[in-house]
């Protein structure tokens, strides 16, 4: 199978760039392109950069450039529960992209809801979300938040998690809205880098393992799909 792999920050990618595999790479619009064979997949993975619009384009060249039948993120987020714990690890069912708004047009739009959506979210591949909680021992199928900011402050936070999102990042709703529009299917792991009390500094500190563990659940994930 052809999958991409998209990863928003370098520090990141170092998990999938460490794992053992011999890599190809190439430039194309602007994006360094890594080329590997893994658990029997044909690999494809960019390193986007952070928030929605790269993201978009970063998925759009995995899908029309290297023909990906799925697209697999994976990295670190913020929590919006104040149980949650750093390396805490979750699939994404359903992401809501609360940055956009256009319900001044009524008609019982709400905010984040795109044409030819039931709501406000949009859902990832319900079939891979349950195959990763059964490869994966403890992970949990939650709803993300996912907008143009690194969130820090505790309302927002609140606000953020009334919505009924447990995590919140950057990346995720153009991901899936983009695979949604193309009929690709969909898959995000995200591990907890910052806690609800947490912020910046926090990310700074466990960003790089807190993206190994989601990486590591990443890779059973392929293994099952062999």
């Amino acid at each position: 199978m052809k999958i991409g792999l998209l990863i928003a920050v370098s520090r990141e990618l170092e998990a999938f760039l460490q794992s053992g595999e011999e890599l190809a790479e190439e430039t194309v619009a602007g994006n360094t392109v890594y080329k590997a064979v893994m658990e029997g997949h044909e690999i494809y993975a960019v390193c986007s950069g952070c928030g929605e619009i790269d993201a978009a384009a970063a998925t759009m060249l995995l899908i029309v450039r290297y023909g990906c039948s799925l697209v697999m993120n994976f990295g670190v987020a913020g929590a919006l529960d104040k149980d949650l714990k750093v390396e805490d690890l979750f699939a994404v069912e359903k992401v809501w992209h609360y940055d956009f708004d256009i319900t001044p047009f009524g008609n019982g739009i709400r905010t984040g809801q795109y044409e030819g959506f039931a709501d406000e979210f949009i859902p990832l591949d319900a079939g891979l979300a349950r195959l990763t909680a059964a490869q994966v021992p403890g992970i949990r199928v939650v709803a993300a938040a996912s907008g143009d900011k690194f969130v820090e402050d505790r309302q927002e936070k609140l606000r953020l998690r009334a919505s009924g999102c447990s995590i919140c990042e950057m990346e995720l709703a153009a991901i899936a809205l983009v695979c949604s529009r193309c009929g690709v299917k969909c898959l995000s792991i995200k591990c907890i880098s910052d806690t609800f009390d947490g912020g910046c500094g926090d990310f700074n500190t466990n960003v790089q393992k807190s993206a190994e563990k989601a990486f590591t659940a990443l890779r059973a994930v392929l293994r099952a799909l062999r």
